[in-house]
């Protein structure tokens, strides 16, 4: 008999071939086809039964069902980025950088939600159960009543949780589980596919939560197939510099409530601290207003959050200037650049540009584009903005400025921090009683002349 032929499987994409390739065909990432066992071997084939299936109920679009209950941790940053709380039978999955403080999070969620009234299993595969006890005593947490299990066999796993039915079940981490009836090594891409799909499943049907963590790439992506992130119900990202203390923790997909939200943590001594107020937080460094510093309200998910753009411009030694970003998007500082010599003759050439979002924060939304074009117009002029301004707004290729979203919650969070006075662009709802000196721009043409005096 011909032997069957292997399956290749890429990491990026879970794309499947019969041969191994350097660059996968479907996704074009480099060095990602490895070789794996199938889930299942093939049997015979199996005649049709012939019999009827169930009928399946049906409902339609104007049935109402209750919202699904929550359960409160009681750490108000945690429990907001999860939409209001944990939601019995759901499936979340965690990832971040080594170190960045993922096992000392849920330790502490787990810690909490246990003093709730939940039945919590803290199931570890990268440590022993000592090492965690170590942590719980360190954090001031040894006496929550969280049951601790080392072991990375998937199938013991799965029999320990039918035995004590937990309400919650924390498995650190989802690489290091492995699975008897799979064929290859842990934290492959058939290992990994295949438990994240047995705990999913069990969560689903047995009523228990269940949080996975997951180990990431060096782009950031949460290591292993893609399918995995649709699988469970939620995804969220700890984000975080090691030179700050800050830690964000991002909702980048939540089926139970609002994606993009937030969570700021503090990182002490003694664990994660929450942070109610992470505008003053990442204001708290903002010394006297200089040449380059730039205020910019912004919103995450549905809290509106305040940070500091720093910006440089220096002449640049070598014949290819650098465009050095840290916390926002480089190409969208190469767009501005572009408009801002093109449509108001500012150029930039040989000049070093360097942009750094202060605090470790990171920004993806446009409405900071012209918080940007700020900082680069004043390192360039050498001039220095107001020192109680906010600045916010979205810039077109054609120069014009856009409104952008919720400009009333951004300008109340300035008017609560100190701010009296905001730069936005024209046509967005500010409402009434806001109390500030807004300043609306049409273009940025008008904007570089009334603060700068060109255009």
């Amino acid at each position: 008999m011909a032997k069957a032929s292997a399956n290749y499987v890429c990491a990026a994409c879970s794309n499947a071939t019969t041969k191994w390739a350097g660059r996968c065909e479907a996704c074009g990432a480099w060095n990602t086809i490895s070789e794996e066992a199938p889930l299942s071997k093939a049997g015979p084939a199996k005649k049709s039964l012939g019999g009827r299936g169930r009928a399946v109920p049906l409902t339609d679009l104007s049935s109402t069902e209750p919202a699904p209950p929550r359960v409160a941790s009681g750490l108000s940053e945690l429990d907001r980025v999860l939409g209001g709380g944990l939601v019995p039978s759901s499936a979340i999955l965690v990832g971040g950088d080594p170190g960045i403080g993922k096992s000392t999070l849920l330790l502490q969620g787990a810690a909490m939600f246990a003093r709730a009234g939940l039945k919590v299993i803290y199931a570890s595969g990268e440590e022993a159960s000592a090492q965690v006890r170590m942590r719980a005593q360190r954090l001031g947490l040894a006496d929550a009543p969280v049951k601790l299990a080392a072991e990375t066999n998937l199938r013991d796993i799965l029999t320990t949780l039918e035995q004590e039915r937990p309400d919650l079940v924390i498995i650190d981490s989802i690489q290091t589980m492995w699975s008897d009836n799979v064929e290859s090594a842990p934290g492959s891409v058939s290992q990994v596919r295949a438990a994240a799909h047995e705990l999913t499943s069990f969560a689903k049907r047995s009523g228990m939560s269940v949080i996975l963590v997951g180990h990431v790439t060096k782009d950031g992506q949460i290591a292993g197939p893609r399918v995995v992130e649709h699988m469970v119900d939620t995804v969220l990202y700890f984000e975080g510099e090691r030179g700050h203390q800050f830690r964000i923790l991002r909702a980048v997909k939540n089926r139970f409530g609002p994606a993009d939200e937030i969570g700021v943590f503090e990182m002490t001594g003694a664990g994660l601290a929450e942070v109610t107020n992470p505008s003053a937080l990442f204001l708290s460094e903002r010394g006297q207003p200089s040449p380059g510093s730039v205020v910019f309200a912004g919103i995450e998910g549905t809290r509106p959050v305040l940070c500091e753009l720093q910006a440089l411009v220096a002449p640049s030694p070598h014949s290819q200037p650098r465009r050095t970003v840290v916390g926002w998007d480089g190409g969208r500082l190469a767009m501005i650049l572009a408009v801002l010599e093109a449509r108001c003759g500012i150029p930039f050439a040989g000049l070093d540009v360097y942009l750094n979002v202060a605090g470790g924060m990171k920004i993806s939304e446009p409405a900071a584009d012209l918080a940007v074009a700020a900082a680069l117009l004043s390192a360039r002029e050498d001039v220095a903005l107001p020192p109680e301004t906010v600045v916010f707004g979205e810039i077109s290729l054609s120069g014009a400025l856009r409104p952008v979203s919720q400009t009333e919650n951004r300008l109340k969070e300035a008017q609560k921090l100190g701010f009296t006075s905001a730069i936005a662009p024209s046509g967005g709802k500010a409402g009434a009683a806001t109390g500030m000196k807004l300043q609306q721009m049409g273009d940025l043409t008008a904007f570089v002349g009334d603060l700068f005096g060109a255009g």
